[in-house]
């Protein structure tokens, strides 16, 4: 809301986004998020530029700022964000990898959950974990998608 009111005022806004994976209502799905939630960059010429305007713009909540004075991101910084978009113009989030050894829970499906220990990567999208049910240690094959760090 507040990048469409800054793009009427005449401002330059840039709000990098984000393609990652999470999990609603039980199933993983690729969502587009900002890359920095509830913040957006603006370009203004410090000396020639109206900042006022900017306070009272619906959507915006209030400028970053040190002391009295606007925080500013170097060119540079904005440019990097920009070299760092795919085609689509988003970034995008590298899946957390998990290795073997650690505590991983189910997040899906019959077992979720119950947590165990990722024994192997048997795949592309397959692991392998150890979990204990009944009092026994059960080996029990997943896709990648169906298990979440025990750490979260």
């Amino acid at each position: 809301m507040a990048q469409e009111n800054l793009e009427r005022q005449g401002y330059g806004v840039y709000l990098p986004k984000v393609r990652q994976m999470r999990r609603r209502r039980g199933k993983q799905e690729a969502v587009v998020e900002p890359l920095f939630p509830r913040y957006l960059f603006i370009h203004l010429d410090t000396q020639s530029d109206n900042w006022a305007p900017i306070r009272s713009t619906f959507g915006v909540a209030s400028l970053v700022r040190f002391g009295s004075e606007p925080a500013q991101v170097p060119d540079e910084l904005v440019a990097h964000l920009k070299s760092q978009e795919g085609q689509e113009g988003l970034h995008e989030w590298a899946e957390p990898k998990m290795k073997v050894g650690d505590r991983v829970r189910v997040a899906e499906g019959p077992l979720k959950g119950v947590e165990g220990i990722l024994l192997a990567k048997s795949g592309q999208e397959r692991v392998m974990l150890l979990l204990e049910m009944l009092g026994k240690e059960v080996r029990t094959h997943l896709t990648t998608s169906q298990i979440e760090s025990a750490d979260d």
